[in-house]
């Protein structure tokens, strides 16, 4: 995918300026500073300009902006907006929406209790997909089943519970979706990338490890 800088395309990583770690950038979260000093996040790592980069992480973000890293980085005065990690979950979790919808469209998610169950036993799931709402026993029902279907060798199969059952319902144009499974396909894997990238960027252990004082120009 392309991003707005010649310079970031040297080298295959990329360094997050508040952990120092390095990873490649459709692991990482990209900013860039808008001609009026704003920081605006980059989801799609399409913006021109220089970037930024950062672990997907809200708390490495908090301490981005707690630590003002975003000017050290850009070499120049910045604005952060307030809300700007509440932005980053907004259209993290409406990414992770829309690719739920596209892999429904694709024929690669079946959604509801039974139709989980027919899908595992049939070693169909790629990932079974729980309401952040759902109820414990739904869940641990499922659970056994899932279980069951990797004990009979249908290999891994994860679990993800990203989005609540109106998130899910909306993207399935129905009220509201508590249990789902991804089937296996393209899409249904773009899905779950996008789906595991908001439970990372929610992820309250994430910790921070280190903020360089001194930070350096952007890879």
């Amino acid at each position: 995918m392309p991003t707005g800088s010649d310079d970031e395309d040297k080298g295959s990583e990329r360094t997050c300026i508040v952990t120092r770690n390095r990873a490649s950038p459709d692991a990482m979260l990209r900013f860039v500073r808008s001609p009026d000093g704003i920081v605006v996040p980059d989801l799609k790592r399409k913006l021109p300009g220089r970037g930024v980069w950062l672990t997907p992480s809200r708390p490495v973000l908090e301490t981005a902006i707690k630590k003002k890293a975003f000017a050290r980085a850009f070499k120049a005065e910045t604005q952060t907006p307030p809300t700007l990690a509440e932005d980053v979950d907004r259209l993290l979790e409406r990414a992770a929406r829309e690719s739920f919808s596209l892999a429904n469209k694709a024929g690669q998610v079946v959604a509801g209790f039974g139709k989980v169950e027919e899908a595992l036993g049939r070693g169909q799931v790629l990932a079974v997909l729980h309401a952040s709402d759902a109820a414990d026993d739904g869940v641990r029902k499922v659970g056994q089943l899932v279980r069951r279907a990797v004990e009979a060798g249908a290999g891994q199969i994860k679990i993800v519970t990203s989005l609540p059952s109106d998130d899910l319902g909306l993207a399935l144009g129905r009220s509201h979706v508590i249990h789902a499974a991804l089937l296996s396909g393209s899409a249904a894997m773009a899905c779950l990338g996008r789906m595991e990238f908001l439970g990372a960027y929610r992820a309250a252990d994430n910790a921070v490890q280190s903020l360089d004082t001194q930070v350096n120009q952007p890879d």
